[in-house]
């Protein structure tokens, strides 16, 4: 089941962004800033939907309106904990992500990545579920680390 989050779900949400290998301390710090700013004040631009399972959350998804536009969706983070990675928990997450956009009469998703190594299995998540690269800026993050611009379009 995807739902919204709830402000009980902070410390598993914590326990798994701080499980996440990829991601550096700075932005673990980042994603749980996101997360108590949506638990704490209702005038976040973005929202949290977790999955739960059997009263177990497994993952979670920030979503947000970009600034100044009238149909692009920003997925900030989208996260599955390690030990049920590769368990369709991403796709669904994935999914319902892009549901809310098409509900909410938005006609992009973009998703932004590093180019680093340790993110490839993330970039092929993105192709694997019709995600196009629509930017890149070279050495964006750091000198050998670019930005790299998923996007997905919906006709409305």
């Amino acid at each position: 089941m995807v739902r919204k989050i709830k402000k009980e779900d902070r410390e598993l949400l914590k326990t798994i962004t701080y499980q996440i290998n990829i991601f550096n301390d700075e932005e673990k710090e980042v994603a749980m800033e996101l997360i108590d700013d949506a638990i704490n004040s209702a005038d976040t631009s973005y929202i949290i939907y977790v999955y739960e399972q059997n009263e177990n959350i497994f993952g979670y998804y920030i979503i947000g309106q970009r600034a100044l536009t009238d149909g692009v969706y920003d997925l900030y983070w989208i996260v599955v904990s390690p030990e049920f990675q590769n368990k369709g928990i991403g796709k669904i997450l994935l999914k319902h992500a892009e549901n809310y956009v098409i509900e909410n009469k938005g006609r992009w998703i973009l998703a932004e990545t590093s180019s680093k190594k340790s993110y490839d299995a993330t970039r092929n998540f993105y192709f694997r579920n019709s995600y196009s690269i629509i930017s890149e800026i070279k050495d964006f993050y750091a000198l050998g680390d670019s930005l790299i611009v998923f996007g997905k379009y919906f006709k409305i």
